[in-house]
């Protein structure tokens, strides 16, 4: 099963630590190497960003960053895992980094299934 992890923040709490990062390309390198990573990457601050919207039959189109947004996408890592709880481990892992080496940095990682057939997606 594929799975993505998507990690929110804040924006503004500044550039990574030094160690964070080459903690978090130890892990990768580790989660390469045996194929459970498939692809991850890190985002430019939303400032670099574009916004396109469908909302009340218009289509917008909004330069970076976005006012209302409390929190932003940093970054994504696909997995091939062999279960969700497999999927749910290696993002508390990956916020375990952040925990020990980032004090007082705060953030989500959201963990979702990918579709692999959409004409199998269950509604509801």
């Amino acid at each position: 099963m594929r799975f993505m992890t998507i990690v929110k923040s804040a924006e503004n709490q500044g550039p990574p630590p030094r160690e964070l990062m080459e903690a978090i390309a130890q892990a990768a390198q580790e989660a390469t190497g045996t194929g459970t990573m498939l692809q991850a990457g890190g985002l430019v601050p939303s400032t670099q960003g574009v916004e396109v919207r469908v909302a009340g039959g218009r289509l917008t189109v909004t330069d970076g960053p976005y006012v209302e947004t409390k929190e932003v996408i940093g970054g994504f890592a696909i997995f091939e895992m062999d279960s969700k709880e497999e999927a749910v481990q290696a993002a508390k892992d990956f916020m375990e980094l952040h925990r020990m080496h980032w004090p007082g940095w705060e953030g989500v990682t959201e963990v979702r299934q990918m579709i692999d057939n959409p004409g199998e997606v269950e509604q509801g």
